[in-house]
């Protein structure tokens, strides 16, 4: 996020400072990236109700997730210089209107098969749409204090998505069926689609060129990940499958490396990565994509399997966090962004929720909501909008014009790297712990008793895990991260072509 002036001349074509609709494409922009938020976990709590109807087998029902996540995070960086190459807004409307009729498709499936591939180009549309909506609010606004309260808006919108898909999920699977979980998406899209024709400005294309050798390396790779870490998610971190995908695609991404620093027109410059608060970003949204698990998953686990909550039930009790995650991000972004940089948000953020964290390992069986849940969500949520009010905002600073979509696409990919990595570890923690725990104390065929209080050890277990992964981000961000406010054209660090360079354009 450039702090300093610009030339009228330079100013990005999707509008300027005086456009006085930069205020309502900030809504639509915020609308179209709420839809792929929701979609994250909106569909997980009508799995059960989507396998009863079209008679899947529990081995098939993570298709249903690990498909979306597939196609998302394997297409993220082509899809973020697919944009540089066709336009920002061009990518826009085809990703909201690609999303819209894939969850038309899902929500109308007579057959497994129908839902998986709907799911499949849901995630498609939305790797293109997530780059396009970053990069289109970072060049929309130009004025400093603008942009930092436009920012503010939209980390809230990214930090909350998910765990408001929890609430509309349990409202819609309660209240009407399923197939309302996909079929939502159309009136948001519907929104984003009229919003977007009207009010955005087309850009001139970048220039780039799209580096093929590079998205296959890149695409190949993180597939890989994606899909290693879900079959370790799903069946153990131990099968042959999941270590040798691992190593593949580690190997790919490897050479996806070695070639962007000698490739002519590379995919991914190695500029965006190397600059050290744009790197720390990246690392910032990996750390925080993998804790939050701890709360979007297993806190709600323990709600519903523990304390009997139902789904809409548990989905509103995340109300506190996704109000406090709001607020810290819109004071964050808009208040002390500008006048402290990232580095104080983005460690201090990691610090809060590691606290939260820490007192989440307080609960037990019988654990009341106002005093054992509350107070930890509430400092969760104070700390995600912190994080996510710096770590947006500097992902996408100083970045060349024909960059910006893959400094956006680069924060979207440590986001979904993240959650991947927090589903598959996470959940064999958790596993294991309760396993041992049992174990230990029950002799024989254990009590239900017994099975809570085993669960609630795996519950307890992943929420120190946690900790000290919020721990570990805070003490690496915080060694990463430069002092002070991000650098103005005038001021920016030594050797930071980039960033000189392309401050009047963001």
């Amino acid at each position: 996020m450039a702090t300093g002036s610009a030339a009228p001349a330079a100013a990005p074509a999707s509008g300027t400072a005086e456009d006085p609709r930069r205020w309502l494409v900030l809504a639509v922009i915020c609308i179209a990236y709420l839809t792929v938020g929701l979609d994250l976990t909106v569909v997980n709590l009508a799995l059960p109700s989507a396998q009863k109807a079209l008679h899947f087998s529990d081995a098939d029902r993570q298709w249903i997730v690990t498909a979306y996540a597939l196609a998302f995070g394997s297409l993220l960086l082509f899809m973020g210089r697919l944009s540089d190459l066709i336009g920002r807004k061009t990518t826009f409307l085809i990703g909201v209107s690609g999303f819209a009729v894939a969850s038309a498709i899902g929500g109308a499936a007579g057959s497994f098969g129908m839902l998986v591939t709907a799911r499949a180009l849901q995630g498609a549309f939305a790797a293109m749409l997530a780059p396009s909506c970053l990069s289109l609010l970072a060049t929309t606004f130009t004025d400093p204090k603008e942009k930092a309260k436009a920012f503010g808006a939209f980390s809230g919108v990214a930090a909350t998505g998910s765990a408001l898909g929890l609430i509309v999920g349990g409202a819609l699977t309660s209240a009407l069926n399923w197939r309302w979980c996909l079929y939502i998406n159309l009136v948001f899209a519907a929104i984003a689609l009229v919003g977007g024709l009207l009010l955005m400005k087309s850009q001139p294309k970048a220039g780039a060129r799209m580096d093929v050798l590079g998205v296959l390396l890149a695409s190949g790779g993180m597939f890989g990940v994606v899909y290693a870490l879900s079959n370790a998610a799903e069946k153990s971190w131990s099968t042959p499958s999941t270590w040798a995908t691992l190593v593949a695609s580690g190997v790919l991404l490897i050479a996806f490396v070695a070639w962007q620093a000698r490739a002519a027109h590379p995919l991914l410059p190695l500029r965006i990565l190397l600059d050290r608060n744009r790197g720390g970003a990246y690392l910032t949204v990996l750390f925080v994509g993998t804790g939050m698990f701890g709360i979007m998953l297993f806190l709600v686990y323990y709600m519903q399997d523990n304390l009997g909550y139902s789904a809409i039930k548990s989905g509103l009790a995340l109300l506190p966090m996704i109000v406090c995650t709001t607020v810290g991000a819109g004071a964050g972004a808009a208040k002390l962004m500008p006048k402290l940089g990232p580095k104080p948000l983005i460690s201090g953020g990691m610090v809060l929720s590691a606290l939260a964290m820490a007192w989440l390992t307080r609960i037990d069986t019988n654990s009341g909501y106002a005093s054992h849940l509350l107070g930890p969500l509430m400092v969760a949520g104070i700390g995600f909008g912190l994080i996510y009010a710096a770590a947006l905002g500097t992902g996408t600073s100083g970045v060349q014009p024909q960059d910006a979509s893959m400094a956006s696409a680069s924060v979207n990919t440590g986001q979904q790297l993240g959650g991947a990595i927090g589903t598959a570890l996470l959940n064999t923690i958790a596993a294991t712990a309760t396993t041992n725990w049992l174990g230990d104390h029950a002799h024989g065929k254990p009590s239900a008793q017994q099975l809570q209080l085993a669960s609630v050890h795996g519950y307890t277990t992943v929420f120190w895990w946690c900790t000290a992964i919020f721990a570990a981000g805070a003490v690496i961000t915080g060694l990463l991260l430069r002092n002070g406010p991000l650098p103005t054209p005038a001021h920016a660090p030594a050797g930071d072509a980039s960033g000189q360079a392309a401050a009047a354009h963001s």
